[in-house]
């Protein structure tokens, strides 16, 4: 059952909106005060606020301001009087979803009540939809222990209640979005939306269109007015990823947007107001860009306010295997299969490795090894991390360090070691002999040789495969 706030004065009003609400079987609760409105907004929950504008005590728009506050999803209804345009644009900035004028007839203040519910509804879905998405920033689900991350976390929350640019730094796949995302996550900005731009993969043709909206005719194929990402991010935050990428001619647009609060679409004239928090971030270095004469100083100044440096996968120690074993149980989660866990080769190999692709190229290799693994632990070699770590013959792992062969006491015969070695590099080839013979060094001829000595075979061969039956004809 629908809840419903009534704040008005006039008792004859008050009473009749609430006994045709009721009626149709909202829970109708009624003030007649501002003051009354704003306590009952305090202590209790409401699907629809309707509030005249003229009231004893706190006014209308007060009324709105403490419902916009304490139940921001509620859609408000404002009552006024005829002519009065002033307080009609101050209640729709507030947020205010429709306005009424008196005198009014109470089947339409019944047909608006409707319409605000199901805005309502589609706010409340679409709220959900943006607490979905905005999940993998939640400070929780940022995986990592080392103290460079969470020195980083640490600066975000500090910095995320004030207003200030953010710039952050670090090499490409290091997590930059997920910071941006907690800061927003953190502020008091998080009812709006975070808005990214890979400003890197957007052509610069395309760009500011993309940032600040256009007008239709504004250009070829703009056959509608599309709003930009800083109207998007009104009252949210503005993510411009890899800013370091960015035209000069565009740089000086998003600096007078930043300094003025103020832009214009392309192709119109008209001043669009925008109160949104930019966070950017790059993987260059726009010291030596401005030095260049590539970045604008003043930009540079401008974003790097707060400065927050993200460190190479490589230097967060143990953190690459809290994020290779929650990124293998979402794999699993994902594909439908049972748990796996890592071997102790696996583990070597993944401190070992030097990660130039950071987090990202580790969830790469995470989702192939999951894949690919046929048991329930993830072996080294399925992996896939290639010449940066060492491959074992005997145990079919990977090793730091120096190609070596780890002898039993009772040692081992070469034609064993041999095969062992020939399955690791097939494996690791996905089976493709041709690439088991560059891994080994060795000719296609020469691997074929191996194969047969070996008594190796694979479905996806050719001449393993099943021969068709006799025709029945």
């Amino acid at each position: 059952m629908p809840s419903i706030l009534v704040v008005e004065d006039h008792g004859a009003l008050r009473d009749a909106l609430g006994i045709a609400l009721g009626a149709k079987g909202y829970k109708v609760v009624t003030a007649k005060t501002g003051d009354a409105g704003v306590q009952a907004l305090e202590t209790q929950s409401f699907d629809i606020v309707v509030t005249d504008l003229k009231l004893p005590g706190k006014d209308g728009l007060e009324v709105l301001e403490a419902a916009r506050h304490t139940q921001p999803r509620s859609p408000a209804i404002l009552m006024t009087a005829h002519g009065n345009k002033e307080a009609v644009v101050a209640a729709l900035r507030l947020g205010a979803h429709d306005f009424i004028e008196k005198p009014f007839d109470i089947d339409e203040m019944e047909a608006r009540i409707d319409r605000a519910l199901e805005q309502g509804r589609r706010n409340e879905a679409v709220a959900g939809l943006r607490e979905t998405a905005m999940a993998p920033y939640q400070p929780a689900n940022i995986i990592g222990e080392s103290a460079p991350l969470r020195t980083a976390l640490e600066v975000a929350r500090k910095v995320a209640p004030a207003p200030t640019a953010v710039l952050i730094t670090g090499a490409t796949g290091t997590g930059k979005e997920l910071i941006a995302g907690a800061i927003h996550a953190f502020s008091s900005r998080n009812k709006g939306e975070f808005v990214a731009v890979n400003c890197a993969a957007i052509p610069d043709t395309l760009l500011e269109s993309e940032l600040f909206g256009h007008e239709r005719g504004a250009f070829t194929g703009a056959v509608r007015r599309r709003v930009g990402r800083f109207e998007r991010a009104h009252r949210g935050t503005l993510f411009l990823d890899e800013i370091g990428d960015m035209s000069l001619t565009t740089q000086a647009k998003i600096l007078r947007i930043l300094q003025d609060g103020r832009l214009e679409r392309l192709g119109g004239d008209e001043t669009v107001e925008v109160d949104v928090r930019c966070v950017a971030a790059t993987h260059r270095d726009l010291v030596e860009e401005v030095r260049k004469g590539t970045f604008r100083e003043d930009l540079y100044y401008r974003l790097n306010v707060v400065n927050i440096h993200l460190p190479p996968l490589a230097e967060r120690g143990d953190d690459v295997v809290l994020l290779a074993r929650h990124f293998a149980a979402a794999f699993c989660a994902d594909f439908k299969r049972a748990s796996i866990g890592f071997s102790e080769g696996a583990l070597e190999a993944l401190r070992a490795h030097t990660w130039p692709g950071n987090v990202r190229e580790l969830r790469n290799a995470v989702e192939r090894a999951v894949l690919l693994c046929e048991g329930d632990a993830i072996g080294a070699v399925d992996l896939g991390l290639g010449h940066r770590a060492r491959l074992s013959p005997l145990s079919g792992e990977l090793h730091d360090g120096n190609f070596r062969f780890e002898f039993p006491a009772t040692g081992v015969p070469l034609k064993v070691a041999e095969g062992e070695l020939l399955l690791a590099a097939l494996h690791q080839a996905q089976w493709v002999q041709k690439e088991a013979a560059r891994l080994l060094g060795i000719t296609k001829r020469a691997i074929h040789y191996k194969i047969e000595q070996h008594g190796i075979t694979h479905p996806s061969w050719t001449k393993n495969r099943p021969q068709p039956g006799p025709d029945p004809k």
